[in-house]
């Protein structure tokens, strides 16, 4: 498994979520999640405007092997979705925390960011998982 970046959060559903600074997130799936689906095929994306709360299934992501569906690890409008997604969804297997991002949401809650793993506490659970 490669390093998971000690830049990010982490949900226990395998997205991660990148702080831009500015009161929006950068939202993806991390690598371990890519290699547990295989090759990705098809990623649907959710729709600019909408509003998730924390839990919300926002989008599924198809591979060979399986179709995962994805969850907001927090609460927000979604202001920009990655439509490259749509026509070369192997990014998220290629580059996962760089050109393979899904959406950005705008927070509602950004103490709500405290909450999620950091690198150390998401690698154990990926690690249980293996």
């Amino acid at each position: 498994m490669s390093a998971i970046p000690a830049n990010l959060r982490y949900a226990e559903s395998h997205e991660w979520v990148q702080d831009n600074g500015d009161g929006t997130v950068t939202i993806g799936i991390t690598d371990h999640a890519q290699q547990s689906l295989g090759d990705v095929v098809f990623v649907e994306l959710p729709e600019v405007g909408a509003n998730l709360s924390k839990g919300d299934e926002f989008g599924v992501v198809e591979s060979v092997k399986a179709a995962s569906d994805l969850y907001a690890p927090l609460a927000g409008e979604v202001v920009a979705v990655n439509e490259e997604l749509e026509d070369a969804p192997e990014t998220l297997n290629e580059a996962p925390y760089e050109g393979g991002w899904i959406m950005k949401l705008r927070l509602e809650d950004a103490a709500a960011l405290d909450a999620l793993l950091d690198a150390d506490a998401y690698q154990a659970l990926a690690d249980a998982e293996d």
